[in-house]
């Protein structure tokens, strides 16, 4: 059972990328709900769904936990403590409302990161073997609007009525990722004012690398034998860097 399930997850067959593709799907409706759901009130309906979300988060945790071969590792991943942030926030749910329920966007750190995902989709798809420096820049760009969103709306205590919905803290992180400065919603305190600052330092950041992403032609992945550069021109036969002839695999075209 062991062996089935890491040939799931880690495999190279039909099976296996289409069990893949499934988590990624899952992945972005989950995400896609959770932002969804965020500024409504908790319901039965909702603590049922947030149910089994949560039931087939942690099997998938549990799967990918048993599976790995260095489990300390393993716990300390980015997208791994994501996921238990997610759970402990679902679990919460109950008692704490949609506040904390509001962080469950850190799921979106492990869309493209799941177990091989971007192995399978430079290998079955062109698009994103052409424009994947653009689609993890504008992913990430989406998981940080939206993670700072949550943080806003977490702080927004002491700001009184200017900042009173997840809307305005949307609104809020929008227009101070982007330096515009409406000045009709403001973080007054001194930890908003921090955040603010963080936001548009960061976010500025991002902005820039989607768009050089975006701009810049785009390179193709491959390990150069010589000197290990992994970007190149599409249409290379030899290493900028170090001149060592290059075997790009193309669509049939020779090099």
């Amino acid at each position: 059972m062991k062996d089935r399930i890491r040939l799931l997850y880690t495999g190279r067959s039909k099976r296996a990328t289409q069990f893949r593709y499934a988590l990624l799907v899952f992945d972005a409706v989950t995400i896609l709900f959770f932002i969804g759901t965020a500024p409504l009130p908790i319901t039965p309906v909702l603590l049922l769904v947030d149910g089994v979300l949560g039931v087939l988060i942690f099997a998938d945790l549990c799967a990918r936990l048993w599976i790995t071969e260095n489990r300390l590792r393993f716990l300390r991943q980015i997208y791994v403590i994501a996921d238990i942030v997610v759970l402990a926030s679902l679990l919460a749910a109950p008692l704490m409302g949609q506040t904390l329920g509001l962080f469950r966007v850190l799921r979106a750190l492990r869309l493209l990161h799941s177990y091989h995902v971007l192995r399978d989709l430079r290998r079955d798809n062109r698009f994103f073997r052409l424009h994947e420096d653009a689609i993890i820049a504008a992913v990430n760009l989406f998981v940080f609007v939206f993670l700072m969103t949550a943080v806003v709306f977490f702080l927004r205590g002491g700001d009184g009525s200017e900042l009173s919905s997840y809307i305005d803290a949307l609104y809020f992180t929008v227009a101070a990722l982007t330096t515009t400065g409406f000045g009709d919603i403001v973080l007054s305190t001194t930890t908003g004012k921090i955040l603010s600052v963080l936001i548009m330092i960061f976010g500025v950041a991002l902005f820039v690398r989607l768009a050089r992403a975006i701009f810049v032609p785009a390179k193709i992945r491959h390990k150069c034998a010589g000197c290990g550069l992994s970007r190149h021109d599409p249409d290379a036969i030899h290493c900028k860097h170090c001149g060592r002839e290059l075997k790009i695999e193309t669509e049939g075209a020779a090099q």
